[in-house]
């Protein structure tokens, strides 16, 4: 997630999950042998099962109850990975909400709601961070459907100080009967950097009443703060909360600041202060992301680490550390990547951990190819000062190295959870003639539609785009990248491009991101779906590409536009790309970037696979062959902004159907243009007509539910799209 998700979903937070709902209301029954620590129910943790449970405590067993679920989130994200940083730093935070305010009469808004797995704890769902039979049980993120202590499905950023002015509205119109107490927002760990949030405290000054905004402070979002504001919190920490400027102030928001952030009796006694209050106050808390990691342990210590918590000699769990105050341009150590050794502090590891299991994998795509593309375009820097690499957030999880972006320097950008922001901005650059490629999640790219439509497209701005983890994944219900075809190939004046390998990848990133004044450059924005899992895992095994092996012509390219392969960042060198990096000059212009690619030319059926699904187009092919002694047209489209029109008129001899794939959501989707091609253009010789079979997802929103299960699902495996070709025969 990322959450600050925004923001920093990763794909290891997919695990299956049905009857959820079913599931939830025994989340409570912890097993006596299932505890935090020493093995039995005599611990506070175990018994917990509401917020009534952590009101009943004595005042000297918080502290007890913090390190307890101290010592759980770091044995969980030993064992199941997750957004432990963030949780670690909300321990005692998240122990006093619940000590202090009614939930859920009072209501609380998590803000990125990756940070409410201690709240899930206290709210009945212990078990689902006890006991590793049940750890999917509950998501990374709130969700009303596992609980009525959550108020919405949170997996963005920036929108609970909004949330919260909406159920204060309420409320407030409503009257006594309205059953809403306190209206508590969450945010932190980044999110206060999202333009939205702004939004909403500017909202709740004017709106007035109940509203309280817990701003949790860590210094760090998913990697550095950036921002202009920081430098006045900053300010605002060293003073006690009493420097000027006052950025909540200047809202005309009420200010409290405490300083003891992971102090439980200092924020019992600061919320206690504001519960019930009248009028919108922001509690300041400055707390200690990852605060509980000892900062010392080694890949190797994790690989033969127990099973069981970890045991602290502090009360609480806390350990003193020095990693916070970096000079560096990062703010933040030199951990690599966001899943690298975490620790306390100003540690961007910390944000997302994944479980030991993981440790020694190869990277997964979203990584492999965002090294690929850094490598690409970091050799272009010194003779081409207009090119930057803008992120909003969440580099490491996009492969964009701590070290390549120190190298960078002024070419790379991070703008902070700001989607919006980031397009109009390398919209500006564009405009200035320089060429910004934004790189962030295809879901976060949600959040900025207006600007791909205004700012960018509208203008025609040179902006290229990379859209990581589109098409289908085993994702949560706020990341999945389903439907960013349906969302990008029908913004006018957009190209959007559809690799299917390295080699084209690169070739697509040379010609997308050729500056200004070049020969045969794209004349608007170009989008570039990274390649997702299917295909890395295909180029790393070419039998799953049996008609091909992987060996394919290469992708037409002007000899104007080189493509560049560094082994500077992250270990990615031409090696890594099956087949020659150079490519072949083939036809000038912009027409050649957009005609569809045959693999392989056959009759009766056409397979076209789109993205991700092409190497299913390959292996349906293979089994038509195999099965039926039917050699099937094998087609790449390689973009999903047009149509080639020559390719499907070709099509019309001796094919009787023609079967589109692709790995998004079907519906408003690419496959539906060809089945319209030929209904549109249907010709008075009946037999020059192919029957259009459309296969992709359903319009519906998923859950973590595994990649294998959803292709059975959609028809998207070679059993089903063979079946059904055959079955028209």
């Amino acid at each position: 997630m990322r959450s600050a998700s925004g923001n920093g979903f990763d794909s290891s937070d997919s695990f299956a999950v049905s009857g959820a709902a079913e599931r939830t209301a025994r989340l409570h029954d912890i097993p006596p042998s299932i505890t935090p620590s020493h093995g039995d129910d005599s611990h506070l943790l175990s018994r917990i099962a509401s917020p009534a449970d952590v009101k009943a405590l004595a005042p000297n067993e918080l502290a007890e109850l913090c390190r307890e679920i101290r010592t759980t989130l770091l044995a969980y994200g030993h064992q199941h990975g997750g957004h432990i940083g963030s949780n670690l730093g909300m321990v005692e935070a998240t122990v006093a909400l619940h000590r202090v305010f009614d939930s859920p009469r009072d209501r609380i808004v998590f803000d990125v709601s990756h940070q409410s797995y201690v709240h899930k704890m206290l709210t009945g769902r212990a078990a689902a961070y006890l006991d590793p039979d049940r750890f999917s049980e509950v998501t990374g993120f709130t969700n009303p459907d596992e609980s009525k202590h959550d108020q919405f499905v949170l997996g963005h950023t920036g929108t609970s100080i909004s949330l919260a002015c909406g159920l204060a509205k309420t409320r407030d119109m409503e009257g006594p009967n309205s059953g809403i107490g306190n209206v508590i927002a969450v945010i932190g760990d980044g999110s206060l950097s999202s333009g939205v949030a702004f939004e909403g405290l500017n909202n709740a000054a004017e709106q007035g009443g109940n509203l309280i905004i817990v701003f949790n402070d860590n210094e760090m979002s998913i990697a550095g703060d950036f921002g202009g504001m920081y430098g006045p919190l900053a300010r605002l920490r060293a003073s006690g909360g009493t420097a000027q400027p006052n950025l909540f102030n200047a809202f005309g928001l009420d200010y409290r600041y405490v300083e003891a952030g992971n102090d439980v009796s200092a924020l019992v006694a600061a919320f206690e202060e504001v519960r019930d209050i009248d009028h919108p106050v922001v509690v300041h808390i400055h707390t200690l992301k990852g605060a509980g990691y000892d900062g010392e342990e080694t890949h190797a210590d994790r690989q033969t680490a127990s099973a069981s918590p970890v045991s602290f000699d502090s009360p609480t769990g806390v350990h003193p550390t020095d990693n916070v105050n970096h000079s560096e341009p990062w703010h933040s150590d030199h951990c690599n990547l966001s899943d690298h050794e975490p620790h306390e502090g100003q540690c961007e590891a910390s944000h997302w951990q994944n479980p030991d299991a993981a440790i020694g994998k190869p990277d997964d795509p979203r990584k492999h190819y965002g090294k690929m593309a850094m490598a690409a375009l970091e050799p272009r820097f010194a003779a081409e000062p207009g090119l930057v690499v803008i992120s909003p957030a969440t580099p490491g999880s996009n492969g964009i190295t701590h070290e390549f972006r120190e190298r960078a320097g002024a070419h790379y950008v991070d703008t902070g959870i700001t989607e919006s922001h980031a397009v109009a901005y390398a919209a500006g650059i564009a405009r200035a003639g320089g060429t910004p490629v934004v790189a962030t999640t295809a879901s976060f790219f949600q959040r900025a539609y207006d600007q791909f439509f205004q700012e960018m497209s509208l203008n025609r701005s040179r902006v290229t785009v990379l859209d990581f983890l589109g098409g289908l994944s085993g994702s949560d219900n706020t990341h999945s990248g389903a439907y960013d075809v349906t969302m990008f190939s029908n913004i006018p004046g957009a190209t959007m491009l559809v690799p299917t390998s390295a080699r084209d990848y690169l070739a697509d990133l040379a010609w997308a991101t050729a500056p200004a004044g070049s020969a045969d450059a794209p004349a608007g924005p170009v989008v570039i779906r990274v390649p997702g899992e299917a295909i890395l895992t295909a180029e790393r095994d070419a039998t799953l590409l049996p008609v091909t092996g992987g060996q394919i012509a290469d992708r037409p390219q002007s000899t104007s536009l080189p493509v560049f392969v560094s082994s500077a960042s992250g270990g990615i060198s031409a090696a890594t790309v099956r087949g020659a990096v150079s490519v072949t000059a083939q036809r000038a212009g912009v027409r050649h970037m957009l005609d569809w690619r045959v693999n392989q030319t056959g009759s009766h059926v056409a397979i076209i696979g789109l993205g991700n699904a092409y190497p299913l187009a390959e292996q349906t092919a293979a089994a038509l062959s195999a099965d039926y002694g039917i050699t099937a047209t094998v087609i790449d489209p390689r973009q999903c902004t047009s149509l080639d029109s020559d390719v499907l008129e070709s099509l019309r001899d001796g094919h009787q159907q023609v079967i589109t794939l692709e790995d998004g959501q079907l519906e408003g989707g690419w496959g539906e243009k060809v089945t319209a091609y030929y209904a549109n253009h249907h010709v008075s010789d009946g037999s020059r007509n192919p029957h259009v079979l459309n296969f992709g997802a359903a319009k519906e929103f998923t859950d973590r539910v595994p990649l294998g299960e959803l292709n059975e699902r959609y028809g998207l495996t070679v059993e089903q799209v063979t079946e059904a070709i055959t079955r028209c025969f």
